[in-house]
């Protein structure tokens, strides 16, 4: 048997004594709304910041991107903004659900993050969602004065399929932007939609995430003629890591996207990109999402954050000498 921390199995043994259909077995409406109850009683509250304001980010494909900003201080000097893309298998998930995270991440980095509500499936399928956080990262990136100070750097970050937009939106807009992608955060991240084996198996049933549930999120995000090696899919199938920003990959050891977090790690690694990989032993997926029902994720989201703040900052201080040297 795995190790399985206590605060793990004592969450895990409360969800399975709940009655009812699983969240796979229930129309994406229904299952958004269970997701944001379990996170009302699972998760931390927000707690006290400078300032958290709703945006509107514009889009070319006819919407409006909602957003939100939290700043754990004001200021107006020019500063690095962190874009967090939130979880949910492409289908559930929202600002309300990811809100404590992401209040926790700006006061303990001290930085402006930005949460991006990106259009969900089956009402919008892939590519949707990354078209969205492209738009997103392209308007973050020249400063807007809804910010409320010059965006000097970004850091996309996000969890499960926010753990694979941050992934793609980097790949994408490496060295497109008016501004340099620092680093990215990745949690979790689903970055490989054709694995099967290893933790796939191993973890299938009872921790959380199961199979039946990842099935559900690819078919509706997917559609019924799923390209899954497509990079913005999978984009551990991309051509190449090379050039990508200092990353933070964080696993959880009882987690079925474990492997695939663990091998994205790898490439990025053998392609010479810096990168830190943490794994949490005894953890399941989900769990930055719902520190209250498991207090042992806070020490893991704090210790994700120190790393963070590292490689941000060695970006940062290199910054000058990159630019004396193009």
């Amino acid at each position: 048997m795995p190790y399985v921390r206590p605060d793990v199995q004592n969450l895990l043994a409360m969800l399975g004594a709940q009655p009812g259909p699983q969240m796979h077995e229930m129309e994406p409406d229904g299952a958004r709304q269970m997701m944001l109850m379990m996170g009302q009683l699972t998760e931390r509250p927000r707690g006290e910041l400078a300032e958290v304001k709703e945006l509107a980010i514009p889009s070319p494909h006819g919407h409006a991107i909602r957003a939100r900003l939290y700043r754990a201080m004001i200021s107006a000097e020019p500063a690095p903004v962190l874009v967090y893309f939130h979880g949910g298998g492409w289908v559930i998930g929202d600002l309300e659900t990811h809100d404590s995270l992401c209040a926790e991440i700006a006061r303990s980095l001290g930085m402006s993050v930005v949460a991006v509500d990106y259009r969900l499936a089956p009402e919008h399928r892939f590519p949707a969602a990354t078209e969205d956080c492209l738009v997103a990262m392209r308007w973050i990136a020249a400063s807007p004065a809804e910010i409320g100070h010059p965006v000097t750097g970004l850091v996309p970050a996000g969890d499960s399929a926010g753990g694979n937009l941050a992934a793609v939106v980097s790949l994408e807009l490496g060295g497109k932007l008016p501004v340099p992608i620092l680093a990215q955060y990745l949690i979790y991240p689903g970055v490989d939609m054709t694995a099967t084996s290893g933790s796939m198996e191993e973890f299938k049933e009872g921790y959380l995430l199961t199979a039946a549930g990842m099935a559900w999120f690819t078919d509706h995000y997917m559609g019924p003629s799923p390209d899954l090696m497509h990079p913005w899919a999978s984009p551990t199938h991309a051509p190449s890591l090379a050039g990508q920003p200092a990353t933070l990959v964080f696993t959880c050891g009882l987690d079925p996207l474990r492997d695939q977090g663990r091998a994205y790690a790898g490439k990025l690694i053998a392609a010479g990109v810096r990168t830190i990989f943490r794994e949490a032993a005894g953890q399941i997926h989900g769990s930055a999402t719902i520190r209250a029902g498991i207090p042992s994720a806070q020490d893991d989201l704090h210790a994700c954050l120190k790393d963070l703040r590292l490689l941000v900052d060695e970006a940062v201080a290199a910054q000058p000498a990159m630019s004396e040297a193009a």
